[in-house]
């Protein structure tokens, strides 16, 4: 089954998105870059929402965002009916909001974290599975309140 990735970022994150990209590519994931692609100002929130409403259409399975601090861009992201969306600055964070959380967007911060901790944390959040049991009816909670 081909595991699919969206990405995402506002200007203050070009760089670190496409590092990331190349690195999910290298662990197997086929990756949608949807930008942007210069450094001119941009708003987050509509960064955020365009990957989150790609993860919620099922057109991606898993996305990453990025912005300076990557709280705006995941608020953003978690108004977006089926998007649990956490922001990362460690490798444990990322592995437990999959596994514990089924959480289908990462959002980091590129002015908070180096490019080699960003890539360990993204491969964190890939490379772990929801783990169900008593995980799955805290999931059902959270997606109870957006209904």
């Amino acid at each position: 089954m081909t595991k699919t990735l969206v990405l995402s970022s506002d200007h203050a994150a070009i760089e670190l998105r496409q590092a990331l990209a190349k690195h999910a590519e290298t662990l197997g994931w086929t990756v949608t870059d949807i930008g942007p692609t210069t450094t001119e100002s941009t708003h987050y929130p509509k960064h955020g929402e365009a990957a989150a409403r790609s993860v919620a259409s099922g057109e991606n399975q898993l996305g990453i965002i990025v912005c300076g601090t990557g709280q705006g861009i995941m608020m953003a992201a978690n108004k977006v009916k089926g998007i649990r969306c956490g922001v990362c600055s460690d490798t444990f964070s990322a592995k437990m909001i999959r596994e514990h959380n089924d959480a289908n967007m990462l959002a980091m911060g590129a002015r908070v974290i180096g490019q080699g901790l960003a890539l360990e944390i993204a491969e964190a959040f890939l490379s772990t599975e929801f783990g169900g049991g008593r995980h799955a009816t805290r999931v059902d909670m959270i997606k109870a309140i957006e209904d």
